[in-house]
């Protein structure tokens, strides 16, 4: 399993990374990942069309899941990428110069945010 990384280098640059997560072998014919400690859970939903975030920053290091919709992220690098249902990104751009988020197409963005403990 993989999941997006946004974060911010030493000079402020934002940037995207691909993570793929140790599994190990669990029963029922699964795999499964370490724990990672995480405050809690926040649901959110967005009219896509209207959605758009010029640049910011995570307001904390998290998890977003996307569970409907599309969302184009562009960092500071000059890289964009688009992330639909099943998605997941680690927001831990939590300063330098951030990224943009904008919905795509008319489907509404329904996401999951879960805040990692520090």
């Amino acid at each position: 399993m993989t999941y997006t990384r946004i974060y911010a280098d030493a000079n402020g640059e934002t940037h995207l990374q691909d993570v793929s997560l140790d599994m190990k072998t669990a029963d029922h014919a699964s795999s499964i990942s370490a724990l990672i400690a995480a405050k809690g859970v926040i649901f959110r939903t967005s009219a896509s069309e209207d959605y758009f975030v010029d640049w910011h920053n995570a307001p904390r290091r998290q998890f977003v899941v996307n569970l409907s919709g599309e969302v184009e992220i562009t960092v500071s690098d000059g890289e964009t990428r688009r992330f639909g249902p099943g998605s997941i990104l680690l927001a831990e751009d939590v300063h330098g110069k951030g990224h943009i988020s904008k919905g795509i197409g008319a489907a509404e963005r329904r996401s999951m945010f879960i805040p990692l403990t520090e």
